[in-house]
């Protein structure tokens, strides 16, 4: 016998929309009222509720379970090696072989650590502890000054006993001429500059001194002047006697 069907009626696929109205489509909502939706809340907020009906026991905050070993994975490289040692090259040797020995692959202390579960013990505080107050009469006493100088000192000698070194190093090595000879660059002297060929050997147009010999003179009078004057080429106003 086959199973009853559902009325017409009552499937939702088959029903029709009324006059005037859209059709509906969701769950029929329960008759009672007072029917409240969702998961009950069963979690305790440890309020005066509880303290006046009695408080219940907490359990630990970190369950301690009992540690299974696991057991280490096979290796296969090892296994293949052996196999290739006793002379079976075919597939059906190899697996016999790995059938009948077996050979785990070593557990390093990392793997091990990890796998550890961490006991907690029962009276341990979580949190950073309190750094400890400054004592006042080292600050009084400039002892932290004390404590930076000496250490700048310690840096200071440390720096000079390496330099000392470095120069009785260098004391030990005599220089000669030839090795002088053979350090020296040649100075370089710089190209000059471009200049048009039409304009290399033209004169000059305008001449500011009366003679060849006033122009020498002048510039030597510069020469000897220019010490005592402010600015790169020396013709600024003259400077103060300096003590």
């Amino acid at each position: 016998m086959s199973a009853p069907s559902t009325p017409p009626f009552d499937n939702p696929l088959l029903k029709k929309s009324q006059l005037g109205r859209p059709l509906q489509r969701g769950y029929s909502l329960p008759g009672d009222v007072n029917f409240t939706y969702g998961r009950p809340n069963v979690t305790k907020d440890n309020g005066a509720s509880e303290a006046l009906s009695g408080w219940s026991p907490s359990g630990p905050l970190m369950p301690i379970t009992g540690h299974t070993e696991r057991k280490p994975e096979r290796d296969f490289i090892a296994l293949n090696k052996a196999c290739i040692g006793a002379g079976l090259v075919t597939a059906s040797d190899q697996f016999q072989y790995r059938a009948t020995h077996d050979v785990r692959r070593r557990i390093s202390d990392e793997e091990k650590s990890k796998s550890k579960v961490k006991r907690i013990p029962a009276s341990m505080t979580f949190g950073i502890s309190t750094r400890p107050s400054t004592p006042v009469f080292d600050l009084l006493e400039h002892k932290y000054q004390d404590r930076w100088l000496q250490e700048r000192r310690k840096t200071e000698l440390t720096k000079r006993e390496r330099h000392q070194q470095k120069q009785n190093m260098n004391r030990g090595i005599y220089e000669t001429r030839a090795s002088l000879l053979r350090k020296f660059c040649p100075p370089v002297e710089d190209p000059p500059l471009w200049q048009m060929s039409r304009f290399s050997r033209q004169l000059p147009h305008l001449e500011t001194f009366r003679s060849p010999n006033a122009h020498h003179e002048a510039f030597a009078h510069h020469a000897t002047d220019c010490t005592a004057r402010t600015g790169t080429f020396g013709h600024g106003i003259y400077e103060s006697a300096k003590s």
